[in-house]
């Protein structure tokens, strides 16, 4: 990037205040930004930064007020966050360009089909009959079992598995350690005490736009798929378990866990260390907020909280009981005692 403020502040539909010809090269956080950089400021609480900050340019909200006491150049647009992360695309589109080829050390079954602009890393496989569409960047120690699609423009990074007849859409990302396609927990107790594996002969199917964290895990179905919607986000270290479906555009944090056969709607947002038991039903908009446990199906709309998950309104006016028991206890006993 070696781009002037004038010229950002056109691709971003701003007003500029300031030396429109200060060139900017780099991004940079407000706490730390140096001459050459563009940052932004979307929060009040960041604005005693703005009056000491090296950035050259500083994109700030249309209806932002305050007294500016350096001569940092002001680029003012509707949302400053949003236009820092079109700037955030741009700049990473920038660095990180396509690769294409096929590294000598990479191994592809005989049967298997490649697209145009494929790039596969060293010794990143692809078994048999298997198909890579075009514009796929697979890198280094990657594998793709046998009988598995990956969709156009999708990203596979280093040591992803992708296991036999899984399906991935179109411009997915899928970060280093994902694992698609391992066997669900299924074992079948025996008299004996012991457990009888049950064979996981189902697939999973990941609709276009997924991006999925690293070393996150998402187990076969047993019959027929476990299903990740369009859009769908998901953190690092979340576990899908076999014949779970989730709807498109939902959203769900690190070190959730969905059990089996459970199924989640559309736009549903799902905070970190979540637990869902199995064969549940959650509707769409649903929000879970952190370490709640689910175990009952959430209507549309529906924000819990907890262990058992209840209502978010309900479970904040029990826990304000719940953490003033012990003063409640005491001046109970004070008053038996005084009877």
């Amino acid at each position: 990037m070696n781009i002037s403020a004038f010229e950002i502040s056109k691709k971003l539909k701003g007003t500029i205040v300031g030396d429109a010809k200060v060139k900017i090269h780099t991004l940079s956080r407000i706490e730390d930004a140096k001459e050459g950089s563009i940052t932004f400021l979307a929060h009040d609480k960041y604005l005693p930064f703005l009056d000491r900050t090296n950035a050259s340019a500083v994109l700030v909200s249309d209806d932002l007020e305050f007294d500016q006491k350096n001569s940092t150049t002001l680029i003012r647009v509707r949302d400053p966050y949003a236009a820092f992360t079109q700037l955030l695309i741009e700049w990473s589109t920038d660095h990180n360009p396509k690769q294409e080829g096929i590294h000598p050390t990479a191994i592809i079954n005989s049967s298997a089909q490649i697209g145009n602009g494929v790039f596969l890393g060293p010794y990143a496989c692809v078994g048999a009959n298997s198909v890579v569409k075009d514009g796929v960047q697979i890198y280094a120690h990657s594998i793709i079992g046998d009988n598995v699609i990956v969709q156009a423009n999708t990203i596979l990074h280093p040591r992803v598995t992708i296991l036999n007849d899984s399906e991935i859409g179109k411009n997915c990302i899928l970060h280093s350690g994902v694992v698609i396609g391992s066997d669900g927990f299924g074992f079948a107790p025996q008299k004996n005490q012991v457990y009888l594996k049950i064979p996981q002969l189902g697939r999973v199917i990941i609709n276009d736009n997924v991006e999925i964290g690293a070393n996150t895990t998402i187990d076969r179905a047993t019959l027929g798929s476990t299903i990740i919607g369009e859009g769908v986000k998901l953190d690092n270290l979340v576990q899908i378990a076999h014949n779970v479906e989730i709807g498109s555009h939902t959203v769900i944090a690190a070190q959730t866990g969905i059990a089996g056969s459970s199924k989640i709607g559309s736009r549903c947002v799902i905070g970190g260390q979540v637990g869902i038991i199995g064969h549940l039903k959650l509707g769409d908009g649903v929000q879970i907020q952190g370490q709640s446990g689910v175990i009952k199906n959430i209507p549309d709309g529906k924000a819990v909280q907890g262990t058992p998950a209840t209502d978010y309104k309900s479970f904040y006016k029990s826990y304000v009981l719940f953490k003033d028991l012990p003063k409640i206890e005491s001046r109970l006993s004070t008053l038996e005692k005084n009877k």
